[in-house]
């Protein structure tokens, strides 16, 4: 069931609708207020705006490289059922 939750980010609060658990909305919500205040530190004279983006993009970056490594995980397992699969079939005959 959609719920509101209110978040601060940068001196802003925020509403958003949403539906995961409370544990996803904290790590998710720290994970974004981290990766805000690591760029804050390093570009303190950005406008927080620049930072949301170049937050988001690192993000957007990460989630890539995530999602092509399960990709390749996910293939190499298919791989290696087919091979077991082979295999097996061979010393039951």
């Amino acid at each position: 069931m959609e719920r509101l939750v209110k978040f601060e980010v940068l001196g802003q609060e925020y509403p958003l609708y949403t539906d995961a658990s409370e544990e996803d909305v904290r790590e998710i919500l720290n994970l974004v207020k981290d990766q805000l205040e690591s760029y804050s530190q390093s570009a303190s004279t950005l406008p927080p705006n620049k930072l949301a983006i170049l937050a988001s993009l690192n993000m957007a970056g990460k989630y890539i490289k995530l999602k092509r490594d399960y990709e390749h995980y996910k293939s190499k397992i298919n791989s290696s059922l087919e091979e077991l699969t082979i295999k097996i079939d061979s010393a039951v005959k």
